[in-house]
């Protein structure tokens, strides 16, 4: 069986968090071990034909798609998928609020991660106004029963709050704005959370009075420190679920057939990318 601690990251007081940076070293190896314990878990969830469901939520630029990345970078996008729905369609906002959600499910030997969630409704659509305050109130009330449902057909169910400090998000949020290759990340949304930082922490406060429920709690990971966060995050979600190596068949590449009077075609007739580097 796996030996992960089952501690939660929930009992971190942010006063306490180290502030301290790991070293690159043993960051890399640590999560290159952490990324092997994946596969074996990916391994399991398949075997034993498991249904396992993600959730990612956090503030904006908190690292959620950093762990994201970490964690399906070694595992089969068959078993293992993220689901990060864009904005509802004119029908889809007709529909039961959790309707849309409920096609990403996973079936038996699946593990989903909800790059967001049903969550929106508590957290964007709330403080935007785009919702009704009927429509939040009814979501708040009916959010843990859909949870418990889920949980009652064989999901497992984990759901993970990435808390980042104002200072942090704002440093980010300037890198961004200084690279090229990070700029589609500030969305009009993303600087408009910035006005209203504090209308976002009393909608994350509400929503864990309702939804941080005995049978489906919330985990805390403080994630000013990206790599510790990745890091602390991958090893919890490990000891969530009790998982055993599964004993793989030593593969064995056949041999190639010989050519037998197969003449192939000049390269000259293909158009080649030219070698620039």
């Amino acid at each position: 069986m796996n030996n992960f601690s089952n501690k939660s990251t929930k009992d971190i007081e942010p006063k306490k968090r180290d502030k301290r940076k790991i070293n690159k070293k043993f960051y890399y190896k640590e999560l290159a071990r952490l990324q092997i314990e994946l596969v074996k878990l990916q391994d399991w969830i398949k075997e034993k034909n498991l249904k396992v469901v993600v959730i990612f939520e956090g503030r904006d630029a908190a690292g959620k798609g950093g762990v994201i990345k970490r964690i399906t970078q070694s595992l089969n996008p068959r078993i293992c998928k993220v689901v990060a729905l864009g904005t509802p369609t004119d029908r889809e906002k007709t529909q039961w609020y959790f309707q849309r959600y409920v096609p990403h499910l996973p079936a038996a030997g699946e593990m989903v991660l909800f790059d967001r969630s049903w969550y929106n409704r508590a957290g964007v659509e709330r403080v935007m106004n785009f919702c009704t305050e009927e429509e939040y109130h009814e979501f708040m009330r009916t959010c843990p029963d859909f949870e418990r449902m889920l949980i009652r057909s064989g999901i497992i169910l984990i759901k993970y709050w990435f808390s980042v400090s104002d200072e942090e998000q704002e440093r980010r949020f300037q890198s961004r704005i200084d690279d090229p290759t990070k700029l589609w990340k500030l969305s009009p949304m993303d600087l408009k959370s910035r006005e209203k930082w504090l209308d976002y922490s009393k909608a994350k406060d509400e929503m864990f009075k309702y939804t941080d429920t005995k049978q489906s709690p919330w985990y805390v990971v403080p994630a000013d420190n990206k790599r510790r966060a990745r890091l602390n995050c991958i090893s919890h979600l490990l000891s969530q679920i009790p998982y055993e190596e599964i004993k793989q068949k030593k593969i064995i590449l056949p041999p190639r057939k010989k050519e037998e009077g197969y003449i192939r075609p000049p390269f000259t007739d293909q158009t080649f990318v030219p070698e620039i580097y």
